[in-house]
Order: C-alpha cells, then structure tokens, then sequence
C-alpha cells in the first residue's frame, strides 16, 4: 500500500466520521471531554486559568508548520496549554471592559457549527443553520420594536461589521450609483458624538470617506449628544452644501453608558430633511452594540416590579429604557450579543427597518456565477463576506432561548444592583471619587487621588478650572500607576481583573480625563466581590504611595 494511504487512514480518524460510527463518534467525544477536563484542572479560586504566564511573542514568530503529522491527543494538549494565564470573564473578580461569559447553549452555538461547518452565504451551503439567522434575526427585531415582517438583518464580524454596513448604505442614499461609480464630489460626512466608538472612524477611513470625514457633537456629563449643537452643526453642514451620509445615535457608549436622545435625533433629521428639500434623507443609524439588551424591559412593569430589583436599581433599568425603547426610530441598529447577550465571540447582527434597504448593496448576479443556483435565503448577494460562519447566529439563537426576556432581564437588573453597590461602596472611601454616579449601566468610572487631596472639590476643578491642568496630569499618571498595581496583582491570579480608559472624556478645555473602570458582568458577582474591588485599590494606592511625587 503506499504511504500516502497510511497517512489517509491515520488522518481519516483525525476528522468526525461522516456516517454514523459508534466507537469513532464515541472516540470524538472523549477527545473533546478530555480537552475539557484539562482546561478544568486548570481553574481555581482565582480569576485566571493555570498560572500566570509571560508571553513571548519572539518564540511565536519563530513557528514553523511541522514536516510530521502529529496526533488529536498532542495537539489537544497544546490548545489547551495556550489557554494557561487567560483571564476567565465568568469570574466575579473579572470586572473588564464589557466581555460577558458565554451561557453553555451560547457555547453549543459555536460548537455544533464548528463540526458540520455551514457557510450562510446561501441556503443551499447552510441549510437550517440559516433558519437560525432568521430565527435570531426575527426575534430580536420583534424585541427592538421593528416589525420582523418589513424589517431586515444579517450577521456580521463585529459591532464595526455593523457600522460599516450603516454608513455604506448611507453613502448610497446620499450618493445614488456610489456601489458602481465611487463617491463624486464632496465626500459625505458622518456625525456622531465625541463618545461615540472610535469604530466610527475607522468605518469611514475603510469606506474611502476618511476619518476627517467623522464630525464630532459633544455631550452631555451624562454623555449623552447635545442635541442643540447636533441641530447646529447638521444645519452648517447643509448650508455648506456637505451631503450627511449617515448620523450615528450611542444607544450606550463603552465607557459610560451614555445613551443618546434617538427619538429627537430622528425629528431633528426630518425637519432638515423637508426645510433644506433634501433628494435624500440621511441614514440614522443606532449603535446599540450594548445597550439593545436592555430591549427586554420595554414592556416591563415598573410600578409592579415582578421581579422584586431594588429600588435604586428599578430606577436605573427605568432610566435605561426610556431610551432604549426608542431604537425602533433608527433606519438601522447594530447589536452584539458577544457583549450583553452572553454569547461566545464573534455575534455581531446589523438590522434595517426596511429589508428593501439591502437590496441597495446587492451584488451583479453575473459576477458570482458558481453561486446562489437553488433556495430563497441568499444574503450573499449582498453581505460583504462571502464566507460566513453559522457560528454566530447559532449562539445568539441558543443564548436568547436560554434566557427568554425573563432571564436577560434577571442578569441585567443583578449586574446594575452590582455596579451600584460598587458605586456605593467607593463613594464612601475618601480618597476615590465616582465619575458617573449616576449611571443606568453596569459600568463603573472613577478616579484615585493621593491622601490630601480634596476628593469633592478636585474632580470638579479638573473638570472646569484650565488653571488645574497641572493636576489633572498629575493625577491622571496617579491613576496609570494605580491601575498598573492592580493589573500586576491581577496577573498573579490575585485582586481583581478591572480596566482603565485614558479618556472617560474631556475637560471643559479639551484635557483628557483618565479613569478606572469596573463592567461587572458575571452572573456570579455578588458582594463580597465587590468589596475586593475597593480592597484592590487601596492596596495599589499604598503601592503606589511609596514611589509617586
């Protein structure tokens, strides 16, 4: 026999038998179970798996693919070993910037596809796998109030897979024929606020706009966009004769979870529409990415409150969906059910109030020949991708059947009653001051100061006073070496796992305000966790005492 058919036979075992074999099937099983119990052994009461690790991405770079085949069971091992030192999201001392742990049915969902490998550019190379995406499609538009009947959507890479789709589809309603003859003229602008994701900028840098092409609004302390100077600004423009390709409302904004006023925004854009004659009305797009979970409470009753959630935090979920339940007023909506969806990476969906409006971005059927010869759901003809994994909407589909409205509203309302306790609890130590005491979300800002320094007055003359711009550099480093002593306990497998921005926002004279950051997403969060936080700071603070000036 020649070796090569040696070689087939040993790899054919390597690969998920494609007829039913019960000692192969069985097999596969028990390779899969045995990378788990390994990854399990690797746990403990600390926030991270194994041991800390350093990484050496110089030994990285030196890999070479092997000249020999190896075996499931080495290689096992070796996956498994790259997960040693990864912090575990699910664990209540993880308090990073919003990455949620996956629910086990949310986990299947990547799973089950990653076996059969479905590929929803079309029916035919998916099949039911693409029911999935019209199931999680359906069912969250019903819960952002579109109609599912009229309303459209299609998974995407990420939350800036999302923007990019929104402000394509508005260079194409701004700029008629754009898909087949490039942008002529003035290059169309997009506006956002100054909280909104850098995403913004790189979806206009991507789509050959630029990133000057992005027009900032600022904001609120709440962070939330000034309407007034929207309106301002969106009228210069016009005059100017500059064509608005798209505006972006932050339905909860990364750092803070500010939320803008869509129902105004949306008014806003058609008054101008109709006083200015537009032939088109520009895209109003809703960066949900975060916020669309808080869908689930738009017909909650609040005055009854069946779920029994304190009152501070009642109040919170209230604040939350008064604007949440607005998304239904934007043209488009991006969602990531990878952030408050408590699925795996990537789940990223982009939804259309008008399912017509994707047809905008359809491909020449003659340039893909090969493709689309049989079924009804063909959303290749006119995704960006071609190759689209099932892994995504399986997830979210898994996730959303798990949880119903019931759980992400019980997983949400404890994660808000989490961050406020935090926010309590930091409020009380003297040397800390809260930035965003009054936010809806599970997010928590805030800033560290040496022992003598006035934590009331302080943050309010940084904010205000140029003439205390030296301080508010000052302790802007205070707080880099704060979270440097923190992040190093945490990467020992002690203290807890938090992040750090190094621009919450801007000062009255455009100085940048850096901040801690707490996003409590673990379902098992609860408050001795919280305390540790406290307890974490004021560790690095005596750190830190010993080496700042």
């Amino acid at each position: 026999m020649p070796q090569y058919r040696d070689n087939l036979n040993v790899l054919r075992r390597a690969f998920p038998q494609p007829v039913s074999d019960q000692e192969h099937d069985a097999w596969f099983v028990f390779s899969v179970l045995r990378a788990l119990d390994r990854v399990d052994a690797m746990k403990s009461q600390r926030p991270i798996l194994g041991e800390p690790q350093e990484i050496d991405f110089s030994k990285a770079t030196a890999a070479c693919v092997p000249d020999e085949m190896s075996t499931v069971e080495l290689v096992s091992r070796n996956l498994v070993d790259h997960l040693a030192g990864m912090f575990i999201w699910g664990h209540p001392r993880s308090q990073v910037n919003v990455i949620n742990p996956p629910c086990i049915p949310g986990i299947l969902g990547t799973l089950l596809p990653a076996i059969y490998n479905p590929n929803l550019c079309s029916e035919e190379a998916s099949r039911g796998v693409a029911l999935a995406e019209a199931e999680a499609i359906s069912m969250t538009a019903r819960l952002m109030g579109y109609d599912p009947d009229s309303s459209g959507g299609i998974f995407t890479f990420g939350g800036t897979g999302t923007l990019l789709y929104a402000i394509r589809l508005g260079i194409e309603k701004a700029v008629p024929g754009a898909m087949q003859n490039g942008i002529l003229g003035n290059m169309p602008v997009v506006v956002c606020s100054d909280q909104a994701h850098y995403a913004n900028k790189t979806a206009a840098s991507w789509l050959g706009l630029g990133a000057n092409s992005v027009v900032k609004i600022p904001t609120a302390p709440n962070n939330e966009i000034r309407t007034c100077l929207l309106e301002s600004e969106l009228r210069r423009l016009l005059k100017e004769g500059r064509r608005i390709a798209c505006i972006v409302a932050t339905m909860g904004t990364t750092d803070a979870f500010g939320l803008d006023h869509l129902e105004k925004i949306r008014e806003l854009r058609d008054e101008l529409v109709h006083e200015f004659s537009l032939h088109y009305v520009p895209h109003l797009h809703a960066d949900a990415v975060i916020g669309w979970a808080w869908s689930v409470f738009r017909d909650y009753d609040f005055a009854l409150n069946p779920l029994q959630f304190p009152d501070r935090t009642l109040r919170a979920l209230a604040g939350a969906n008064r604007r949440i339940r607005q998304l239904h007023f934007a043209d488009s909506i991006g969602v990531d059910y990878h952030k408050t969806g408590f699925a795996p990476y990537v789940s990223s969906a982009f939804f259309v109030k008008d399912a017509r409006d994707l047809k905008m971005l359809t491909r020449d059927q003659s340039t893909t020949p090969y493709l689309f010869q049989s079924g009804d759901y063909n959303p290749g003809k006119f995704t960006l991708e071609t190759s689209r994994s099932g892994c995504g909407p399986m997830s979210a589909l898994g996730a959303l059947q798990l949880l119903g409205k019931s759980g992400l509203r019980t997983l949400l309302g404890h994660l808000v009653t989490m961050a406020e306790t935090l926010r309590n609890r930091l409020t009380a130590q003297p040397a800390i001051s809260v930035m965003n005491p009054e936010n809806f979300g599970p997010v928590t800002l805030f800033r560290v100061y040496p022992d003598d320094v006035d934590t009331f007055e302080m943050p309010k003359l940084e904010q205000t006073d140029a003439r205390y711009a030296a301080q508010l550099h000052r302790f802007n480093d205070y707080n880099r070496q704060v979270f440097q002593a923190m992040h190093a306990e945490a990467l020992r497998g002690d203290g807890v796992v938090i992040s750090m921005t190094d621009r919450f926002r801007e000062t009255d004279y455009g100085q940048p305000v850096v901040a801690l950051k707490s996003y409590i997403m673990s379902p098992f969060s609860d408050e001795q966790y919280v305390q540790a936080v406290v307890d974490s700071v004021e560790r690095a603070r005596k750190q830190v005492a010993g080496v700042f000036k």
